[in-house]
């Protein structure tokens, strides 16, 4: 797999779960989904995926609250 193929699918694969992100109602919905697209965003570049998943569930619970969703 070349590196831009390796770099563009979980990118978009993060903008389609950021995308359905507005489709559900609840804050704990919202967190599980972020925490799906931190873990496979992380992994996906060899990072941590630990805290990609912690990072991706506070996005999807606070984004309603600073208006990004």
């Amino acid at each position: 797999m070349r590196a831009t193929q390796k770099t563009f699918i979980p990118a978009t694969l993060f903008a389609a779960a950021l995308a359905l992100s507005g489709c559900v109602t609840s804050d704990l919905e919202r967190a599980g989904l972020g925490a799906a697209a931190g873990g496979v965003t992380a992994a996906a570049f060899n990072g941590n995926i630990g805290t990609g998943i912690l990072i991706g569930a506070a996005g999807g619970a606070l984004c309603d609250d600073v208006g990004l969703c």
